[in-house]
């Protein structure tokens, strides 16, 4: 077929000769007119197509509609539920808070399961006097400045009398005329292990005083913990007395505090209860120690350090040591605060326990204010971790004297 729709005559094209009687000459001119007419009707066609579509395609178009789009069905997806936290343990939460309630005086405790979200507390939002647990807060503070690149474990260090402090401080025997030399490392050690409060407070100078420990607690976002002016000023202020470094030596600051009368030493010992400058909430507690344990405060390294260094404490026989099984590992800080006749500011233990099935929990149990005797202070430690290990705490001794 040609372009206007005309055929060869010999291949039987629309009118063979004769075949309807036309004339041929006649036939040929029907022939062209059929071939303008249809040609220019498929021209009209295909113009009327085109404009038909163009309108059609124009928002405006008045001529043929635009076909109405597909209606849109919208389906709101909500976002994905965050896992469900596992509800902690019924029995065990009663088991804590009745022991914490029975307790005559004020203290409060919590444990939180470190790979779980749960947590079961009572009094646990109390700020309660830490003493030497504050020491934890030094050390995360010195590998915190060592993961920083600011300082190294075996940097040297040289403690002098007049870096002596007061209580217990066994480096002390160590300490001449011409100082001793020593490291960052192992005065960590000696902080950590046996609680020795001249090794924590020459940690504190090392790192930039106080306010360096507040830093890194603000800066980890470690709420309901406070850090107080160091074991000297804290002490000092606690029993009433103007601290001077000759205290330092020869028991002088018990001597110091001996001859205040009694109603200036109970006035000072309640507003350290009532306002503890080194105060801290268990609950507060327990969320650093898991925070800790799951590597969120510092590096694996310093996390390593830091918890096995706490786990060869030799502090504290008789309080969660006394309740933690076979099995089980505890890495742990106590704390000890001064007695005023039979009243006590002061008695804790606060730790990481891991399960034989390799489960960790943190503790944490503080006594902030008491008469009860050391025996009864040691048990209410023993029976709350006992709640969570199922063990039957061993036979108490007496405590070592450790702030």
């Amino acid at each position: 077929m040609t372009a206007g729709g005309r055929r060869n005559a010999g291949a039987g094209g629309y009118a063979a000769d004769g075949a309807t009687g036309t004339p041929r000459g006649e036939a040929g001119a029907m022939t062209a007119d059929m071939g303008k007419t249809t040609f220019a009707r498929r021209t009209t066609v295909i113009g009327w197509s085109l404009l038909i579509a163009g309108c059609g395609a124009g928002a405006g178009s008045t001529l043929i509609p635009a076909a109405p789009p597909p209606p849109l069905v919208s389906v709101a997806v909500p976002p994905p539920a965050p896992p469900r936290p596992k509800s902690a343990p019924r029995a065990l939460q009663e088991r804590v808070a009745q022991l914490v309630r029975s307790f005559p005086g004020k203290a409060g405790a919590a444990i939180q399961a470190v790979d779980e979200d749960w947590i079961v507390s009572q009094g646990g939002t109390l700020y309660l006097p830490q003493q030497s647990v504050s020491k934890l807060w030094v050390a995360m503070t010195v590998l915190a400045q060592r993961d920083a690149g600011r300082l190294k474990l075996d940097d040297p260090v040289l403690v002098t009398r007049d870096d002596l402090t007061l209580f217990h401080q066994p480096i002390a025997s160590l300490v001449t005329a011409t100082g001793y030399r020593t490291t960052v490392g192992a005065l960590l050690t000696r902080a950590l292990t046996q609680s020795d409060n001249t090794a924590n407070d020459r940690l504190l100078t090392v790192v930039g005083g106080p306010a360096a420990v507040r830093r890194f607690l603000a800066d980890k976002r470690l709420n309901g913990i406070r850090f107080g002016p160091g074991e000297r000023l804290l002490q000092s202020g606690t029993a009433g007395v103007t601290w001077t470094q000759s205290m330092a030596t020869g028991r002088g600051f018990e001597a110091a505090r001996a001859r205040l009368d009694p109603e200036t030493r109970s006035a000072a010992l309640q507003r350290y209860i009532d306002n503890p400058p080194d105060g801290a909430q268990p609950s507060g507690i327990v969320e650093a120690l898991a925070r800790l344990a799951r590597g969120e405060l510092l590096s694996e390294t310093s996390t390593r350090v830091l918890l096995e260094t706490m786990a060869a404490s030799h502090t504290g026989r008789a309080r969660l040591k006394a309740a933690t099984p076979a099995g089980w590992t505890l890495a742990h800080k106590t704390g000890t605060g001064q007695d005023l006749g039979r009243r006590n500011a002061g008695f804790n233990d606060i730790g990481l326990l891991t399960a034989p099935d390799g489960r960790r929990y943190a503790i944490a149990v503080q006594i902030g204010d008491t008469t009860a005797p050391m025996r009864m202070r040691q048990v209410l430690i023993q029976q709350v971790a006992a709640a969570l290990t199922g063990a039957q705490p061993r036979a108490g001794g007496v405590d070592e004297a450790e702030n």
